[in-house]
């Protein structure tokens, strides 16, 4: 099992969820963004990156306008299988709720850093240039980065 999945695996009993099990893939690369309807309405961004899908919990929705930044909460990374995923999550099981694909296509990589990565999406609704910075500071969560169409 790939390290980078232990997070995820953990957190899902495969017996109950139809979610894909963690395993490690190869792909060219590519972006999902899901529409979460779970005990909070989202949307989950997740990039191909190193075998997996990093992935953020954006609450307010992606940014569709120029310079709009949102909240993202970096999340467990994901297996690339999940970029095909559709479906409901049972009730009691992590992130309950059903999850259906609200764009897919995809990027090239413009930019990365520990604390910025800027990507050049090349969806169907969600085209042009996006910016996940990383929160700074002591009051910052290591995991709170915000999200914004740049271009």
């Amino acid at each position: 099992m790939n390290a980078q999945l232990k997070e995820y695996n953990e957190k899902r009993d495969f017996s109950r969820t139809p979610e894909p099990a963690g395993e490690e893939g190869r792909a060219e690369p590519f972006f999902v963004v899901h529409d979460h309807h779970a005990s909070m309405h989202h949307h989950d961004l997740r990039l191909l990156m190193d075998g997996t899908l990093k992935s953020w919990a954006v609450p307010k929705l992606m940014p569709e306008e120029i310079k709009v930044k949102r909240l993202a909460v970096q999340t467990e990374d994901h297996p690339v299988a999940y970029g095909d995923f559709e479906g409901s999550i049972p009730e009691g099981e992590y992130g309950a709720g059903d999850v259906k694909i609200f764009d897919r296509g995809g990027y090239e990589l413009l930019e990365r850093t520990d604390d910025k990565i800027v990507v050049k999406l090349e969806g169907k609704r969600l085209r042009g240039t996006y910016a996940l910075i990383k929160f700074k500071g002591k009051e910052a969560s290591e995991k709170n980065w915000l999200v914004m169409r740049t271009r």
